[in-house]
């Protein structure tokens, strides 16, 4: 992708551009897109273009639409462009803003901050056009690797798949009970910012997989990427449950655990067969796969 970005290019996606001075830079980070840094007199915009094949497993008009309603509320950067016949969306880019790896979630400054933020979030009154149920959306990748012809014999699929159902039985949550919610809260999906337009001091981008789903599946996820201590994880759900409900809010966040692990190891498998970035999917696929079916085995033995 980075070689067909040029200033031709560029002036043919954004003609606003011509005749004006710009600087592109490429930011790093990005599995899923290849993201670029353009700024000019007009402003300074992160803009992605799609990967490859991402049409498999990505809305862009719901994550369009999403993006605008999470600005509106002061979680994220607004929407600049969206482009999806050339496979382009732009977001304004906050400059000196930094990006959070796992190691701030292990510092206290950002407990409130971080949880706070998810809150705000998932107690919105924002409507997402798309439902993200969690064993129908990993039922739908597995469907996605069958289309590819993916070979899944090294991995007990057979017994994962029923393992999952019984847990989502068990969690028997409606989805007149679903929130807003992320989808894929990794801690560098976090911005922390001092700009008044966010109001805990940190802005959360790539919307991408968002939707209405489980608040606690949401935190389940962010604690699979963070993978922090048992007593750090309680006193996160602590502040966010902020004395509500919180002994069935932490039952609930266990038995979802192995959802996002096994549905981003299905997702890495697909990025394998289909993306043109250079990243080991197979081996984090792995890990994800690893974490999920121990979760799983422990949760059913203990719940």
């Amino acid at each position: 992708m980075n070689g067909l970005i040029d200033n031709k290019s560029i002036i043919g996606i954004f003609l606003e551009l011509e005749g004006i001075p710009y600087t592109l830079t490429p930011l790093t980070g990005g599995i899923t897109n290849t993201i670029f840094r353009i700024k000019s007199d007009l402003g300074d915009w992160a803009v992605r273009f799609y990967g490859e094949n991402t049409e498999l497993f990505i809305d862009r008009n719901a994550e369009a639409e999403t993006i605008k309603l999470m600005a509106e509320i002061g979680i994220s950067p607004k929407l600049i462009h969206f482009f999806p016949e050339k496979r382009i969306t732009s977001v304004e880019f906050i400059d000196f803003a930094k990006t959070l790896n796992n190691d701030d979630f292990l510092n206290e400054s950002y407990h409130k901050p971080i949880m706070d933020t998810i809150h705000n979030i998932h107690s919105s009154d924002v409507k997402l056009s798309r439902i993200f149920n969690p064993i129908i959306e990993i039922e739908k990748m597995l469907k996605i690797l069958e289309s590819l012809g993916v070979d899944l014999s090294e991995f007990d699929i057979d017994h994962s798949i029923p393992q999952l159902h019984e847990l989502d039985q068990r969690l028997n949550i409606p989805d007149n009970q679903y929130v807003p919610c992320h989808i894929d809260l990794l801690a560098e999906n976090f911005l922390s910012v001092k700009h008044p337009d966010f109001p805990t001091g940190l802005a959360v981008i790539d919307w991408e997989y968002a939707g209405m789903a489980p608040a606690a599946y949401d935190i389940a996820d962010m604690l699979q990427e963070a993978l922090m201590p048992n007593q750090l994880e309680k006193k996160l759900i602590h502040l966010y449950c902020k004395g509500n409900n919180e002994n069935e809010f932490w039952r609930k966040v266990q038995l979802f655990k192995p959802f996002p692990d096994f549905y981003w190891f299905l997702w890495s498998l697909i990025q394998k067969e289909i993306s043109k970035i250079d990243f080991d999917f197979y081996t984090y696929g792995k890990g994800k796969y690893k974490n999920a079916v121990q979760n799983m085995n422990t949760t059913l033995d203990s719940n």
